[in-house]
């Protein structure tokens, strides 16, 4: 075999495979890190190894292309065990997205299992609590502004603000310096452990369940109490169920890195 062969041979097998810390263009590379979670111990912060995470929560436009492969999952036909009903009821019809869900907005009204099955079919999964909540302290600037009082009450504002009818553009969403559009601003999302926390012992390491975790008695627990929009987060998690769709819940993928 020629030289020029063996070069072509080689160039085609690198471009198959690519280089082993090949980013998607559609993710982005969140670097491991410690951080001290809502519920837990303060001194005993916890550790999240380097991980994927998309850009920008999934769109409309983005399921109906997986629910047109995947009929399954279509409105009509879902079953109500895996999706409640108001999975995707601000869709015009099965496969028409209509005035009030369009095609580059987040898509919502998405259940745990349906959100799941999306990702798995990506070769994706849902981000772990850790992940979503370590990723999720960055703003434009820097990698944890959790103690910035200004950060924080930027996101209780939206937290207070009413879900507007039609979603923005995921294109529009602010990013924070990896990149990430979204995580706060625009819709909560499902995490792969929702009700791991406060639904369980697993804020104190066991698996007995805590009722202090809940209400006014859940910030006496808490590890930094001055958070709450940590707090609400970890509340609205332990209020859901599988099948919930909500209309202001959405989601995005994540991969480990080997």
């Amino acid at each position: 075999m020629k030289l020029t062969s063996l070069v072509l041979v080689a160039t085609a097998i690198v471009a198959v495979s690519g280089p082993p810390d090949d980013i998607p263009a559609d993710m982005a590379k969140v670097e491991g890190g410690t951080y001290v979670p809502m519920f837990g111990e303060r001194d005993k912060p916890r550790t999240v190894a380097p991980f994927l995470l998309d850009r920008r929560p999934v769109t409309n436009g983005e399921f109906l292309a997986f629910v047109r492969e995947h009929p399954e999952w279509k409105r009509s036909s879902a079953k109500r065990l895996f999706a409640d009903d108001g999975y995707l009821s601000h869709w015009e019809a099965d496969e028409v997205l209509g005035d009030k869900a369009p095609e580059n907005a987040p898509v919502i009204r998405v259940s745990w299992f349906a959100a799941r099955a999306y990702l798995k079919a990506c070769g994706k999964r849902l981000p772990r609590e850790d992940e979503w909540e370590f990723a999720a302290l960055a703003d434009a600037e820097r990698g944890d502004a959790s103690k910035d009082p200004a950060f924080l009450k930027k996101i209780l504002e939206w937290y207070a603000k009413p879900t507007p009818a039609v979603l923005p553009s995921v294109s529009d969403l602010p990013a924070d310096l990896r990149g990430i559009q979204g995580l706060h601003g625009c819709v909560w999302e499902w995490v792969e452990d929702f009700n791991n926390q406060m639904v369980t012992g697993a804020a104190r390491s066991d698996s007995t369940l805590d009722r202090s975790l809940f209400c006014a008695g859940g910030a006496v627990s808490a590890t930094d109490a001055a958070n709450y929009a940590a707090f609400m987060r970890y509340a609205f998690r332990s209020s859901l169920e599988g099948n919930y769709t909500v209309n202001n819940l959405g989601f995005r993928g994540a991969r480990s890195i080997p």
